[in-house]
């Protein structure tokens, strides 16, 4: 298992239900939750072999900035 952190701009509670569905279809994430409160309105992971990159793209497909934190 490992932890993926990002930051995006996923700021409110209808824009993380409009993501839900695209990170609840990836088998490989065991969990995902999102820090609206946090100024980068972080995307933590917890996944088994999923690569940064796949994230980044999928949320940048539906619109949204999304970066891994370098951490």
């Amino acid at each position: 298992m490992e932890i993926l952190v990002f930051v995006t701009n996923v700021a409110d509670v209808k824009a993380v239900r409009r993501v839900q569905p695209l990170l609840t279809a990836i088998p490989a994430i065991e969990d995902w939750n999102f820090d609206l409160e946090d100024c980068d309105h972080i995307l933590r992971i917890v996944s088994n072999d999923l690569p940064a990159s796949h994230v980044e793209s999928l949320l940048q497909t539906a619109g949204f900035d999304c970066h891994e934190l370098d951490y």
